[in-house]
């Protein structure tokens, strides 16, 4: 019976974001727990009346404290790189590489003298746990993408595979024909491609490549994900004892509709979360 493409993606959910998925609190209080004691030795120059002497002291005295300057403007990196109207600095963080003036005259410039000396904040740790919450919102997008990752392993296992046994996770186009002896050209491009798959289920009668993610917004990437798969959709036809299946969801896509209907169409094996609440993973080993 030839699925509707209309029906099939007004099934397609808004999110599938947890708990976990918005900020990675775990992760961060690591993060700034690694620079606790210089974040402390630091909070004594909030409310200075003498700040820069007070700075450079510590400087001389504790040049480890150094190392977490960047992060008060949430910069994650070691060096910053600063033009001014006459000169050009790359001011590095993990060891003093000016003189110490010319970091006085950085932190002044970039107002974090300010920021200290008229008490704007009580407590650098605090400060930089909210930056490092700031920061991690950055990984939203890899978070997101392992959950329909996560979402897709869940019902493989429900369906009775077992990892390393005959699923496994994030295997390259090489890898599979080595393990099954297969010839996979067709889709690498003649051995020019390091394409690497979510998952690979293998049955009896087949192996199937997985592929995995969600969209919950749209934008020019998901005509690129759409037309890229059903090139792909094309080639895995061409090998015998191979299946490509493309599992995807999120409304994103419906800023892409015509692109993902073109793949529909193409690539029967195509699914959403609709199709894996359904079972479809469990009538794998019957085809």
């Amino acid at each position: 019976m030839k699925r509707n493409f209309n029906e099939w993606l007004s099934k397609f959910k808004t999110s599938i974001s947890d708990y976990a998925y918005y900020v990675d609190f775990k992760k961060i209080y690591k993060n700034v727990d690694k620079v606790k004691v210089e974040l402390n030795i630091l909070n004594s120059l909030i409310g200075s009346k003498n700040i820069e002497e007070e700075f450079q002291n510590i400087l001389i005295k504790y040049p480890e404290t150094l190392e977490c300057i960047p992060l008060l403007l949430a910069v994650r990196s070691s060096e910053i790189f600063v033009k001014d109207e006459i000169n050009e600095y790359l001011f590095k963080f993990n060891k003093i590489v000016y003189s110490i003036p010319d970091y006085i005259r950085f932190m002044r410039e970039t107002g974090l003298f300010e920021l200290l000396q008229n008490h704007i904040i009580n407590n650098l740790y605090d400060y930089v746990l909210g930056i490092e919450v700031g920061l991690d919102s950055n990984g939203r997008k890899n978070r997101g993408g392992h959950l329909m990752e996560n979402l897709v392993e869940s019902y493989i296992v429900k369906a009775g595979y077992k990892k390393d046994v005959n699923y496994f996770k994030e295997m390259y186009l090489k890898d599979i024909e080595k393990k099954w002896d297969l010839d996979l050209s067709e889709m690498s491009g003649n051995n020019t491609s390091t394409k690497r798959f979510d998952f690979v289920i293998k049955t009896d009668k087949q192996v199937y490549v997985i592929e995995t993610n969600f969209y919950s917004s749209g934008g020019s990437k998901l005509n690129e994900t759409a037309r890229s798969y059903k090139m792909l959709a094309q080639e895995s036809k061409k090998v015998d004892g191979v299946t490509f299946i493309w599992f995807t969801d999120g409304t994103g896509w419906n800023s892409a509709r015509k692109n993902l209907e073109e793949t529909f169409n193409e690539l029967e094996t195509l699914y959403n979360i609709d199709d894996l609440e359904h079972g479809v993973l469990e009538k794998l080993g019957k085809v």
